[in-house]
């Protein structure tokens, strides 16, 4: 049996793992272990090379940033700053057609610009705007899918953890990664209010209850407006961060570390000056950061040691070698490789697919003459799409869970994120093709 055909029984072997319900970081640490044994015939080896990545795996300053932005991310949703976006966009926006759907979206988009985790957006906004699309007459189904669909933003719109994980295993620049984030991620965000319009413009009763009560209240002018001083304040903590991070980390005044630092601090002074962060909810933010990072920072080291195991094997050259030969191009190797993880994604998790799929088909896509940060932004639009796609649709099970409501099934959730996947295989499409939609600023 050749190297080659013990590494393509090992990734199945793993998948198998995986989805009889083995930790991903145990079945990597598990199959990279067993396999160097096996290919090298030499159990020391495979003992010295686990010592080697374990300790050199995570030992770089830049992997400081996982910690820092989870806990930033952690901060913002106790401070309550997703509800007083939500409460801003649904005043400016209250007059738009599926005005609250657009300003689920526009919140989810501004929040997501300093939490980086979809399931963040995904509980905050349940609580927060479901309630509020249910009382004003959206279907109580179309409301959750609604949170479901746009909680994606936060694994695409800077800083996102699926694109430092990205960077960490595809070896190319995290500050970069965010950069290239930017403008699919606003297209993304285009894309969801342009479906949402359309849709309630043409099938109102998919979205709303009772669409000639929802357009008089709509057109309703006996109404308060909020004054323009709560908006400032509403919205300045959350503006405040994202021009402190994103805007000293994209003119180069931050790495993506200090600026991870700076806004854990921010964010904590915002948590501080509103009053949402006593003793015991700081211990919990705290014990969550440690449980988060942790997890993921052994993903890593597990990755990492899976990714030496593949080059053992000769496993990323020889796939290259039958890309090549089989008359793929790039443009048709990059779309295999979507396909590939868009199936992924209806049975595992993101980051599960990242740590699987980028140490195979990186090495690849670099020898083909792809923009690794390009095909970074692909890969992660397509994770996307698993978290709404089922069996698995973590964002979907995260709003159903949240949402607790016996009237509201996850199957009818799942429904209604439908026209929001359709909108992320356009967008996946569109930036597949147009390289330049992520290295525009690079």
């Amino acid at each position: 049996m050749t190297t080659l055909t013990i590494g393509f029984i090992l990734i199945a072997a793993l998948i198998l793992l995986v989805l009889l319900g083995m930790q991903i970081a145990y079945a990597l640490f598990s199959v990279a272990f067993v396999g160097i044994w096996i290919i090298r015939d030499n159990l020391g080896l495979a003992f010295r090379m686990l010592e080697l990545t374990a300790y050199s795996g995570i030992a770089d300053y830049l992997f400081a940033t996982i910690p820092l932005f989870v806990l930033m991310g952690l901060l913002v949703s106790v401070s309550n700053v997703g509800r007083d976006t939500f409460e801003v966009a649904e005043e400016l926006l209250r007059r738009m057609i599926c005005g609250l759907g657009v300003a689920t979206v526009a919140a989810n988009t501004i929040f997501a610009a300093v939490t980086g985790v979809s399931i963040a957006s995904a509980a905050v906004f349940t609580r927060v705007a479901v309630p509020e699309m249910t009382r004003h007459g959206y279907r109580p189904a179309f409301s959750a899918g609604t949170v479901a669909g746009s909680s994606v933003l936060g694994m695409l719109i800077p800083p996102s953890l699926l694109l430092i994980i990205y960077g960490v295993l595809a070896e190319v620049s995290i500050g970069g990664m965010f950069i290239a984030g930017i403008v699919p991620g606003l297209l993304l965000a285009g894309g969801f209010v342009a479906m949402l319009v359309s849709i309630t413009a043409l099938f109102p009763r998919f979205v709303l209850q009772d669409p000639d009560d929802v357009k008089a209240r709509r057109l309703d002018r006996d109404f308060t407006p909020m004054p323009r001083g709560t908006m400032i304040r509403k919205l300045s903590p959350i503006i405040a961060l994202v021009i402190l991070v994103l805007g000293g980390l994209y003119t180069g005044f931050f790495t993506p570390t200090e600026a991870g630092g700076i806004g854990a601090f921010g964010a904590l002074i915002v948590a501080l000056s509103r009053r949402s962060l006593d003793r015991k909810k700081l211990w919990q933010v705290m014990k969550q950061t440690g449980v988060i990072s942790v997890s993921i920072l052994l993903l890593l080291v597990a990755a990492s040691f899976y990714s030496r195991m593949l080059a053992i094997a000769g496993l990323p050259n020889a796939i290259a070698d039958m890309v090549t030969g089989s008359g793929f191009g790039p443009l048709g190797f990059m779309f295999f490789y979507a396909a590939i993880i868009l199936l992924m994604g209806m049975i595992l998790d993101s980051t599960s697919i990242l740590l699987i799929m980028v140490p195979i088909a990186a090495p690849i896509a670099l020898g083909m003459g792809l923009d690794l940060m390009h095909f970074g932004i692909v890969t992660v639009i397509a994770v996307e799409i698993g978290l709404l796609t089922p069996p698995f649709g973590i964002s979907v099970f995260t709003v159903h869970n949240t949402l607790n409501d016996p009237d509201t099934s996850v199957e009818q959730i799942f429904a209604a994120t439908l026209p929001f996947i359709a909108v992320m295989l356009l967008v996946l499409v569109f930036v597949a093709l147009v390289p330049g939609t992520a290295t525009l600023f690079l």
